[in-house]
Order: C-alpha cells, then structure tokens, then sequence
C-alpha cells in the first residue's frame, strides 16, 4: 500500500431540514486497504456512504478519488470513476435471473456481452450462488440476496467498494464465508474496500483500520484493537462487555 490515499474525504457535511446528519467528517483509505465504517444507528455512516457514492452532494467539504475531486459527481460518474457500492436495503431486478443481473453490472466495463456474462458467471462462482444462476432474483433467501447484491457491486469492476451491512442477517457460518471472499479478494487483485458493518466478527476480521461516528462526527479512529478499546467508543457503541 502507498500512503497516498485512494480515497480521501475531506470535512463533508450534511443537513436535513436543519438537521445535521455528518459534520465535518474526514477520513482516507488506502489502496489496497479494508477500512471500518463503525457507529450506533443514525450515526451518519450511510450519509456518509452517499455523499461518497454520489447519491447527494455534500453541503460542504471535498471528496477526492485517486487525487480528483469527485464532490457533487452523479451517481453513474462516480461509478465510471472505478467506486461500487452495496446498499443496506438490497432490492435485485426481482423478475430477472441472478445471472442477467450481474450481467447487467458487466455490461459498464464492457459492451461484448458474451465477456460481460462470462465475467458474471465467474463472480457468481467466487460468490456461492453458480447453482442459482438461473433462477429468479426474486427466489433467493436473504443471505443469497446479499451475495447477490455484492457481485452486481464488484460487476462494475470496482477500485474501491463500498459495503453497506452487507452481513447483516447472516449466520456466524456464512458470515465467516463471506470474510473469506472479501480477504481473498482483496489479497488477490488488491481490491479497496470501505465497510460499514454492525457484525463486529467481520469488522475485526477483516478491517486494517477503522473509523467510527457517533452523532454524525467522527469520535475515534485507528487499528482496531485500539480503537475497540478507546472509552468514547465503548460508551457510545460497543458497551463494556465488548472487551
């Protein structure tokens, strides 16, 4: 990893009728580097998360993306510009198969639809869901929703991808599975990723560093054995029987 940072983000703000979602929130990831996006609920991290993704501008601050200013980009631009991302609330082209909706990813990095369906094919493998290739999105159990969801993400051909709870509602099991996939991704084609996670059993297993939100500021940051025992974390998030 450089120390120039793939992603840097740098005060962004956000109101809502007058209510202050993010203030003045920064933070850089690395390439090549699993950061943690920690905090209790409405803590701002998927305001965050869509400033970031383009959903909405930030109403002040500045967001870069391998040194260029991608503030205020739409959506579709930021993901040309090499960013994917999940979302908490995961919503497949329901009547369409799993295999045409990650074909349908493919098709942004390319128009040879046979290159863009092997690509998809390939995904769905690394993800567990080959054997359902063929089925309606809409057939799946959650978990496999979830799967689904991060490999229409990495379709794109993500730099950068960002997580939204996506083992939320997973086994321990499956869960473990999942940490596996996102190692071996990111050990293998040096994949960035930002997480935001409740499950603390990947948080720890997978990030290098972590951030964490409270009230939409940023209260702590660090490795994560550190940051798991800093007491305005532990006050405001994980509680005392976390250590």
């Amino acid at each position: 990893m450089t120390d120039a940072p793939l992603l840097d983000v740098r005060l962004i703000s956000k109101s809502f009728r007058g209510l202050r979602a993010v203030s003045q929130v920064s933070l850089a990831v690395r390439p090549g580097e699993i950061v943690g996006l920690i905090g209790p609920n409405g803590a701002g991290k998927t305001t965050t998360f869509n400033m970031i993704a383009g959903v909405f501008p930030p109403d002040e601050g500045e967001i870069r993306f391998d040194g260029a200013d991608i503030t205020g980009l739409r959506a579709d631009q930021v993901c040309h510009a090499g960013i994917g991302r999940t979302f908490q609330l995961v919503k497949p082209f329901y009547g369409l198969s799993v295999e045409d909706n990650v074909l349908i990813g493919a098709l942004r990095a390319t128009r040879d639809v046979d290159a863009a369906r092997a690509a998809a094919v390939d995904l769905l493998d690394r993800f567990g869901l080959a054997d359902r290739r063929h089925q309606a999105a809409g057939a799946l159990t959650l978990p496999d929703r979830k799967r689904l969801e991060v490999a229409r993400a990495m379709a794109t051909r993500p730099r950068l991808l960002l997580l939204d709870e996506v083992m939320a509602g997973l086994r321990p099991g499956e869960t473990d599975e999942m940490v596996q996939v996102f190692q071996t991704l990111n050990r293998e084609t040096g994949l960035t990723i930002l997480m935001i996670e409740h499950v603390m059993r990947a948080v720890m297993a997978l990030s290098q560093h972590i951030v964490v939100l409270n009230y939409g500021e940023r209260i702590a940051e660090g490795e994560p054995e550190q940051v798991v025992r800093d007491p305005k974390v532990l006050e405001s998030y994980l509680g005392e029987e976390a250590v």
